[in-house]
């Protein structure tokens, strides 16, 4: 890298750290998630606005692949703490309910999304088929748990009955949406590595789970109440991206391996340093390596030419992702007994999509399961069904602070946190 590129890059990162800021902060007060503004403030660096010419003068095409290395850093520490804030504790105290209405809200966005696929495939499909259908149908199908968290935290609701449904409905989605998606880059034959290397996933796993996290319960118990010490927090980056390393080399995706690592880390014993690990890795991570990824993101998206078809398109699209989800959550929840007004709030809540489906998005770009239009279009998608849900919330259980039905403040599942969203902000 040269003198120039070096000045482009820094001068770039700069400007996107600024700008995805200013947006964040904007989009806070206007009621919004901050991950919708720092979209945002990605797609306004891309070639959508101008005809590309402010991405072409901060961002030439030399440092471009440098910007997607810091973004793929950045997304593994990311997954990695949505591993770390996932909390089992929350299912357990949430019951059936969580269950049901999780499986509702995955399975019939995913039929949905996948016979729209077999409308959109002459137009946005791939040169692999059944990647397409299946990849489309878990699009439609995610839930962002850290962003659902953050906004049940900022309208006070995560301890409430609703909003500990809500976080253990989310959670359960995260694992079953991560399951699929892995399932799907193994059976597409779309991975890099040679396929015999997915043999070994399953013995990966194992490893990870019966090895590898009581070798870490017995260091923290033998540590007794661990800190972060620049030791600790070396180990703890060298793991995530090790068990993303690991994860690529087999055929699947860094994210899983880095997603994993987090899983894996022991919770008893080991509280303080789990909670340091989020919070001074995930705060970097936030301010800098995350408006990375959105910038690249930003980079793929394209609507500058976007016709009458694409607009169809996009309607469809939206129309499949909110019907479907809305639809799933919200039978699943009557039938389970949760009066109307909770019952579509929960709905709303699983339609909150954020920087989780911009991560499956870019799996999806990367391995060739979707177009850089149809990408363009469900980067949309993505924006729109997270930021209609502060505005539905408030129509359905008033302002933020505003005592809803059926939501009255209740002590959490035993065992679960009290701040779910305390690290998490996107």
């Amino acid at each position: 890298m040269d003198s120039q590129q070096t000045t482009s890059l820094l001068t770039g990162l700069a400007a996107m750290v600024v700008l995805s800021r200013l947006l964040g902060v904007l989009a806070r007060r206007l009621g919004q998630p901050a991950v919708v503004g720092e979209v945002l403030a990605g797609i306004a660096l891309g070639p959508t606005l101008f005809d590309g010419a402010v991405c072409d003068a901060l961002f030439p095409a030399g440092i471009r692949p440098l910007l997607a290395a810091l973004a793929a850093v950045g997304v593994a520490v990311f997954m990695f703490t949505v591993g770390l804030e996932w909390d089992p504790a929350l299912i357990r105290g949430s019951g059936s309910l969580a269950v049901t209405v999780s499986l509702s809200s995955i399975l019939l966005p995913f039929g949905l999304g996948s016979l729209l696929a077999l409308h959109l495939v002459d137009d946005y499909g791939t040169g692999n088929r059944t990647a397409f259908l299946l990849f489309m149908g878990i699009a439609m199908s995610i839930t962002a748990f850290p962003v659902l968290a953050r906004i049940l935290t900022d309208r006070a609701m995560h301890r409430t009955p609703l909003g500990v449904v809500a976080l253990a409905c989310a959670s359960i989605d995260d694992v079953l949406a991560w399951t699929l998606l892995a399932a799907v880059v193994a059976v597409s034959g779309s991975a890099d590595a040679e396929q015999w290397r997915l043999l070994l996933a399953l013995p990966f796993l194992a490893a990870m789970l019966y090895g590898v996290r009581p070798l870490l319960r017995r260091f923290a118990a033998r540590a007794g109440a661990l800190r972060l010490t620049p030791g600790a927090l070396a180990g703890v980056l060298a793991g995530l991206l090790l068990s993303g390393a690991a994860t690529e080399w087999l055929g699947l995706h860094y994210i899983f391996g880095a997603f994993l690592f987090g899983l894996v880390l022991p919770r008893e014993g080991a509280e303080r340093l789990r909670a340091e690990a989020a919070d001074r890795i995930g705060h970097l991570n936030g301010q800098l390596l995350l408006p990375v990824f959105f910038l690249v993101a930003g980079l793929g998206v394209d609507l500058s030419h976007l016709g009458v078809s694409g607009l169809g398109a996009l309607g469809l699209i939206l129309l499949t992702a909110i019907g479907g989800k809305f639809t799933g959550a919200f039978l699943a929840a009557r039938l389970s007994g949760m009066p109307p007004r909770p019952s579509a709030a929960l709905a709303t809540l699983m339609n909150t999509r954020g920087l989780t489906e911009l991560i499956v998005l870019n799996v999806g770009l990367q391995l060739g399961f979707l177009t850089q239009d149809l990408y363009s279009l469900m980067v949309v998608m993505a924006v729109v069904t997270t930021a209609m849900a502060g505005p539905l919330l408030t129509a359905l259980l008033g302002r933020p602070g505003t005592p809803a039905p059926h939501t009255e403040p209740a002590p959490p599942p035993p065992g679960a946190r009290t701040d779910p969203a305390s690290t998490t902000t996107v």
